[in-house]
This record gives C-alpha cells, structure tokens and sequence, in this order.
C-alpha cells in the first residue's frame, strides 16, 4: 500500500504529459467558450465529473481559471445554489498567446516605418476581407434583428469566443461580446487592427457599431455596441460613449442576457 506522501504526488512520465495534456484542453475550452459550467466542460471533453473538478481545482490553483457565480438570466436569480461558471483569468490568457505574436508586431513596426500608417490601416482592411466576405452571405440569409446573433455564432466557429445580447439600458440596441482575440497583444500596439473589424461588423449588420472595450486595452472583454436600426435610420445615437462605459469589476461583458 503506498505512504500518504506517495499519493500526493503528481503523476510523471506519460502519465503526466496526458493529465497536462487535458488540463490544457479544459483551459482552452474555457477561453474558447467564455465562462462554462463544469458539467458543460465535462460532456464536451468526455471527462468525468471527478476528473474535470481535478483538473479545474488544479486550473484555479495555477491562477489560469477562476470560479464565479453565473449571472442570472434577466437579472432574475432563481431559487437554490446559484450556477457556478469557471472563466479564463488574464493570466490564463496570456498562457495562449501565439510565438507569433513578437514576429507580428515587429512586422508591422517595420510597414508604419517604410510605408507609413495608412498603410497599416489597409494591412488590418485586407485581414478582415476574408472574414467579412465569409459572413456576409450567412448575415444576410437572415432578418436584419437575427444578424448580432448569428455574428456571434459565426465569430465562435472563428475561435472569438462570441456572445450576444440586448445593451443595458438607456439607449437600447445589442451588445456583441468577444471573450477571446487572437491578436489582443498586437493590437495593443497598432488599433489599427481592431478599428477594421469595427468597421466590417458595422458594414456586415447595416447599422453603426462602437467598441466600448478591447481585451488589447486591458479588458476582461471586447465589448461592442450595436446601434438599434431604427436610430440608424433616424439618425439617432444612444449608445454609451466609450469612456462612460462602466466595466464590472470582474472583468466579463456588461450586457444583460449573453
């Protein structure tokens, strides 16, 4: 039978590289999917509950995920426990950065430097070329009220990591949550990158669009909102200026139902 101290600790060869193997499968998912139940985890990933709260438990130790109590759904809290979701920390983010990330930057460092700005702002037009003629056909398959929607939905399969939901009063419209950008630390440096999908997501729902929060700028989220179209048509704009924008301390979207 083996001495207390035995059991305690971790696994090595094989047997290790596939626990680290799976905790970094949960880790993604989590950064892929925005905050998720264990049980969600769990029956994506063919883990059992057992296994899955191992692998959480050992996560939130590291600091890459935190555990937190779900918000309920039109600010309504049901009866009982509430639902606890597990979300990626910053630091947990960073873990996913892409080796790429310096050879990027550097890259566009030596465009600005040669060519000048404009021509950085047309490298980030002719990056979102793709993406938007992709989701143009889909968006407009659909009502224009279903395209936030169906945006997020396609952002997700694209690895964004999308929600979206109705904005919190005054002013109305959605909001369009990005809990996951590819390029965050790059774009920290050159907004010229996110300033072109802005404009391709206010092209692609026929209405103005306005990012209150980036991931690059520090924020647990990328939050964009959605102008009603009846304003845009009208003229009006009720969206809430970007710097008045009040971010929850927990760093997640501040829509209401995501």
């Amino acid at each position: 039978m083996p001495d207390a101290s035995s059991m305690s600790r971790p696994p090595s060869g094989p047997e290790r590289g596939a626990e680290h193997g799976t905790r970094a499968r949960v880790a993604r998912l989590i950064l892929e999917k925005g905050p998720t139940t264990a049980a969600d985890l769990g029956e994506r990933l063919g883990l059992t509950p057992a296994a899955i709260r191992r692998h959480l438990d050992n996560l939130t130790g590291e600091g890459m995920v935190e555990g937190r109590d779900a918000r309920p759904h039109g600010g309504r809290r049901r009866r009982g426990r509430p639902a606890r979701v597990f979300a990626i920390t910053e630091a947990g983010r960073d873990a996913f950065v892409h080796a790429y990330d310096d050879l990027a930057s550097g890259a566009l460092r030596f465009l600005a430097q040669t060519a000048g700005p404009e021509a950085v702002g047309e490298f980030a037009r002719s990056q979102v070329a793709d993406l938007e003629q992709r989701y143009e056909p889909l968006l407009n398959s659909v009502p224009p009220e279903d395209r936030v929607h169906l945006l997020a939905q396609a952002l997700s399969n694209d690895g964004y990591a999308a929600t979206a939901g109705r904005a919190p009063a005054p002013g109305g419209g959605d909001q369009l949550c990005q809990h996951h950008c590819p390029v965050a630390h790059v774009a920290a440096e050159f907004p010229q990158l996110c300033e072109a999908e802005i404009e391709a997501f206010s092209r692609l729902l026929g209405t103005p669009v306005r990012r209150l929060a980036t991931i690059a700028h520090g924020d647990g989220v990328c939050t964009t909102h959605v102008t009603p179209r009846d304003d845009a048509v009208s003229g009006e704009d009720h969206s809430p200026a970007t710097d008045s924008v009040r971010r929850p301390a927990d760093g997640g979207s501040s829509h209401e139902d995501v």
